[in-house]
């Protein structure tokens, strides 16, 4: 199955809770921190919903 990266590159601080708590969901803990996901429409909705604070890059 295809998977995702996902990379944290803004800070959480300041941010809506619900933001902050998907961060955490995914992983992600600090700037820079990097997770792979299997590409889900659960995980992609969980990036998308935090586009403004992640990268999200398609890997094999």
């Amino acid at each position: 199955m295809a998977k995702i990266q996902v990379t944290q590159v803004k800070s959480g601080i300041g941010r809506k809770p619900n933001h902050r708590q998907t961060l955490r969901t995914l992983g992600l803990k600090r700037i820079g921190d990097v997770v792979v996901k299997e590409d889900r429409p659960e995980i992609r909705g969980m990036a998308a919903s935090i586009s403004h604070l992640v990268d999200v890059k398609e890997v094999d």
